[in-house]
């Protein structure tokens, strides 16, 4: 049996330990008899109290067994389990191994459950990418929020309303309820009241949210190709992917009329329908319509995701769907793009008669949203500060985008890597030559300091394309030419190719030809 360490304190902790290790290793055997308090008290030199403890937190646990009149024994029950483990150890050898390592030699692990290794597919997807280029919405320098939001937060937690206390409303709290439903009326043509408004952890909540109300087992859905690897990885991991209808997106959008060939009977729609997620395209008037009239006639629902629809680069950002057909969507919106990331606040905008539905799914998940940072940004919208920082970052992502696209036109052959058109957004999509892999390059570029996303995983199975999603930061206008130059000779090795000499071109040209 192992020795107590006097040093570390804690003999009493240490005996308990001691002894549970020596049932566990066979050491002592089912049914054995243990010294009494006092003999053991002496022979290992502590008190007899703490022996006595140490025995009954060995009987609370199952370990141990006592009877009246009778020496505490090593629990009889333990036979069956102990009888399972490897000969090492139940005969009390010596340890050659750590003990997982030994056990899971010996004992097969667990299989699986098959959303178990959905979800480890999942986590594997959605690492955090480091802050380096080109990570999309890397908070860095101008960018990131001013000390206004350091100041606010420190205001409102010293008001009683923000301070911690009980359970909160799971709906979210009503200053950041009517401070959201008045800027997205203002901003994004929405029609709601504070009462339709459901804070999220993000649009990824909402999503999740929206799946778990909306879709019963054996409903269909449409989702984009490409699209956003958060739903489809819901849709994966809950059980649904073989409901899943991949609809084509085009330059006019989601395609509305190969969605009614495929599933007409469909239950809810996922779109991003004022920046496509990834490739950028607004959807088009026509099939906005077209939409809204195949959700009316098929009682089905839209559920919009405003990506990125604050950062638009030439004009005004382009209406919400939500204000088309309030009855009918789902209108989900998120602050951790804008702001930063680590913020987790957004917010679903449900018709009324969904909000009991979204609040009852919402306290099953985690009750509500934490309410300090709540209040700290309800001021910060209704004060005018979201406003002045989206101008903000807004422009600095202009400058970062042009600089990006003339860098990528002059230093990456056309003939291997071209941008997708657009005109709004925290990235740009690089296609590469078709027999180019971009997952290895992608690997690759991680490898040498560049992080950056494959597109082709965004698309249903046989239809990729490869390229790479470059996300816009506040990185400096070295950082970007230096991950350029890494990345355009990864590329370039990809395709067996020779690196081309750098060519001068007109970043503002550039920029207008993307932008058209």
């Amino acid at each position: 049996m192992g020795k107590l360490d006097r040093t570390q304190g804690e003999l009493g902790r240490q005996l308990t330990r001691v002894l549970r290790e020596a049932i566990r290793s066979g050491e002592l055997k089912p049914g054995e008899s243990l010294p009494s308090t006092r003999h053991l008290a002496e022979t290992v030199g502590i008190s007899r109290g703490l022996v006595t403890n140490a025995f009954e937190q060995l009987i609370a646990e199952g370990f141990l067994e006592a009877q009246a009149g009778s020496s505490t024994r090593v629990s009889r029950s333990l036979s069956a389990l102990l009888s399972t483990l490897p000969p090492s150890e139940t005969a009390g050898q010596p340890r050659k191994t750590s003990r997982t390592n030994r056990t899971s030699a010996a004992i097969p692990a667990p299989t699986l459950p098959p959303r178990a290794a959905a979800f480890a597919d999942v986590a594997r997807q959605f690492t955090p990418l480091p802050p380096v280029p080109f990570a999309v919405s890397v908070p860095i320098g101008p960018t990131a929020p001013d000390d206004t939001w350091r100041k606010l937060g420190n205001r409102t937690r010293g008001l009683r309303a923000a301070a911690p206390s009980g359970y909160d409303d799971p709906q979210g709290v009503p200053a950041l309820r009517a401070a959201i439903a008045d800027y997205v009326r203002k901003s994004r043509s929405v029609h709601c009241t504070p009462g339709q408004v459901i804070i999220t952890a993000g649009t990824q909540q909402g999503l999740y949210l929206a799946c778990q109300i909306l879709l019963e087992p054996a409903d269909r859905a449409w989702v984009e190709d490409p699209a956003y690897r958060g739903i489809t990885g819901i849709l994966e991991a809950t059980g649904n992917a073989m409901r899943m209808v991949r609809v084509p997106v085009d330059e006019s959008g989601i395609d509305v009329e190969a969605g009614i060939r495929k599933a007409p009977d469909a239950r809810v729609a996922f779109v991003t329908p004022s920046h496509q997620y990834p490739l950028g395209m607004p959807l088009s008037m026509a099939r906005r319509t077209a939409l809204v009239a195949w959700a009316r006639a098929n009682d089905a629902w839209i559920v919009e995701d405003d990506y990125d629809s604050e950062l638009r680069y030439v004009g005004h950002p382009f209406p919400s769907l939500q204000g088309l057909a309030p009855d009918r969507v789902i209108y989900l919106g998120t602050f951790s793009k804008i702001l930063f990331p680590s913020l987790r606040l957004g917010y679903a905008i449900v018709p009324e008669h969904l909000v009991p539905s979204f609040c009852g799914a919402r306290g099953l998940m985690d009750r509500h949203p934490p309410s300090a940072d709540q209040h700290t940004l309800a001021a910060y919208i209704a004060e005018g500060y979201l406003d002045r920082h989206i101008r903000r970052v807004r422009l600095v992502y202009a400058e970062r985008r042009e600089h990006l696209i003339s860098t990528i036109a002059s230093r990456i052959p056309s003939s291997l890597g071209w941008l997708q058109p657009g005109d709004q957004g925290m990235h740009l999509v690089l296609w590469l030559a078709a027999p180019i892999d971009d997952l290895a390059v992608a690997a690759q570029a991680m490898a040498a300091g560049v992080a950056v996303r494959a597109v082709s995983p965004l698309y249903a199975a046989g239809n990729g394309r490869p390229g790479l999603i470059l996300g816009l930061g506040g990185y400096t206008d070295a950082q970007t030419e230096a991950a350029v130059d890494k990345l355009g000779a990864i590329i370039a090795a990809a395709s067996g190719a020779p690196r081309s000499r750098k060519r001068r071109v007109s970043a503002k040209t550039i920029a207008g030809s993307i932008a058209g």
